[in-house]
């Protein structure tokens, strides 16, 4: 009996908002190198995020960059529109925009805290409703918070204030999405080297940071990058979490 071949699948789409920045260019290899067709999109640095573009396109991979302020709802509207025009539609959103400002509160800049709001708050919901609208059957949606909502150190509390906000929005859209079978996490990464977290630290205080996992050394994009490329891949049963991912940390 001749069996009737099955149709060739397509690559599975990937967005990955703030992909030119250190951690989410490492996610955007990471799943191109899976074999999903990646959308690196940014805010501002044009450069950058075709930067990234060409590396995946230089090692064999398929990705484009897309420009999209994650806090403006036309923006990041368009920005699926254009994703579903051209690649059919979105398995996989990985939404790792955001800022950092540090200041004890008795010192914060209140602009600061609201343009952190704007950006980690609202942005997240932007383009969480965008994800949650549109992702395909056997999707995945990571967020990102960050270890230090558990951890608790000083001069962090408006930036966890925000990142707290991702945490919970996270548990409640994965029950939103009952019956979809999509998966909706967030990772949450722990002193990680990048631009974000090294700068403005003096030497003393990184090496103190990197010292405090028992792996004794700070996380790297690539660490965080498999974990994402974990819950947008094999990790079906995974899901309504914040994952701590930073080598060991105690809370």
């Amino acid at each position: 009996m001749t069996q009737t071949p099955l149709p060739e699948r397509l690559p599975r789409v990937a967005v990955v908002t703030g992909g030119s920045g250190g951690i989410g260019a490492a996610v955007s290899r990471r799943l191109a190198r899976d074999g999903m067709t990646v959308v690196v999109a940014y805010a501002g640095r044009p450069d950058r995020a075709e930067q990234v573009v060409a590396d995946i396109v230089a090692a064999g991979g398929q990705a484009t960059a897309e420009q999209a302020d994650v806090a403006d709802e036309g923006e990041v509207a368009a920005l699926f529109d254009r994703v579903e025009q051209a690649h059919g539609g979105v398995d996989v959103v990985v939404h790792t925009a955001g800022i950092m400002l540090l200041a004890p509160l008795a010192e914060l800049d209140l602009a600061d805290f609201d343009r952190m709001h704007r950006t980690n708050v609202r942005g997240t919901v932007v383009v969480d409703q965008q994800a949650v609208r549109r992702l395909r059957p056997g999707g995945a949606l990571v967020n990102f918070s960050t270890s230090v909502t558990s951890l608790a150190l000083p001069t962090y509390g408006a930036y966890v204030a925000t990142k707290g906000a991702v945490d919970a929005l996270t548990m409640v859209l994965a029950r939103e999405l009952r019956g979809r079978d999509v998966t909706v996490n967030a990772v949450a990464p722990g002193p990680t080297a990048t631009p974000l977290f090294l700068d403005g630290k003096d030497q003393e205080t990184i090496d103190r940071l990197a010292a405090a996992p028992p792996l004794e050394r700070l996380g790297q994009p690539d660490d965080i990058a498999e974990t994402v490329a974990f819950l947008a891949g094999p990790g079906r049963w995974v899901n309504g979490q914040v994952l701590l991912v930073n080598g060991g940390v105690a809370r």
